[in-house]
């Protein structure tokens, strides 16, 4: 597996094991990105936690569009986004290497064709051990706000989600998303009353968690059909460590 980015000598070797003086795992913020797949049309990344996908307009904080830009430009390939996931979450990124691979791949994402999992752990435990949501936000400035099927400006959030892990005061769910709305993971489980642990965005209450400092959410599966092959592609992305470490310290279940 590749690297991508500038190694600094004083990154540890596994950088989501670093705890600061709180006890708090924080997220992984190494510049290094991992090349989970490449072909001469499309790269795959794992993008850690608290990297941005793009860049702020304005600002030169560094992004896994510029990293990947900057690796590509090597062999005077491009990069450009296909699509996106949220700063503080960790996973899998998808970028095309020229503007008819993307729009090839973007029209996938518009159809919803592509499969997309994400690994999440939230508090407490859903009703029922699998299921479908479906919910209707419409933006708000940085936050998307619950609102009806009635509401013309709002956009149908649909997603699967099945438990696969139960903890005394938490559950690690896998979830599909059938629509790819902003927060859509986290808005939609925090309105199920099982926030997403760590999101502090969405549930005020994940301000003192203690044992991760950001969202416990982890884009983990992604298979999309080829631009230019036709053939599925499909990628698997591990935890981090911050995630597994959140994991390892959640109470059991009591023994019934």
């Amino acid at each position: 597996m590749s690297k991508i980015g500038k190694k600094s000598s004083r990154t540890p070797k596994r950088p989501d094991r670093a705890a600061s003086n709180d006890g708090r795992r924080r997220p992984g913020l190494s510049r290094e990105l991992a090349v989970l797949y490449e072909d001469d049309a499309v790269i795959v990344v794992n993008k850690p936690a608290g990297l941005l996908a793009v860049p702020i307009k304005g600002s030169k904080t560094p992004s896994a569009l510029s990293l990947v830009s900057a690796h590509l430009n090597q062999t005077r390939q491009r990069a450009l986004i296909v699509h996106r996931i949220d700063r503080f979450v960790s996973g899998i990124l998808l970028f095309a290497k020229s503007a008819t691979d993307r729009e090839a791949l973007v029209k996938q994402f518009l159809e919803h064709t592509p499969e997309r999992q994400y690994l999440a752990v939230v508090r407490g435990r859903p009703e029922a051990e699998a299921g479908t949501l479906v919910h209707y936000f419409r933006r708000e400035g940085m936050f998307q706000q619950l609102r009806t099927a009635k509401d013309p400006t709002a956009a149908r959030a649909e997603l699967r989600y099945a438990v696969e892990r139960v903890f005394a005061e938490a559950s690690l769910v896998r979830v599909e998303l059938e629509t790819g709305l902003q927060n859509q993971i986290r808005v939609q489980f925090a309105a199920l009353g099982c926030p997403v642990i760590g999101d502090r965005k969405y549930s005020r209450a994940e301000l003192a968690e203690p044992l991760i400092d950001r969202v416990a959410l982890h884009a983990a599966h992604l298979q999309f059909v080829h631009p230019r092959t036709g053939e599925n592609v499909s990628i698997e992305c591990e935890l981090p460590d911050d995630f597994e470490y959140l994991l390892s310290k959640l109470k059991p279940m009591p023994i019934q």
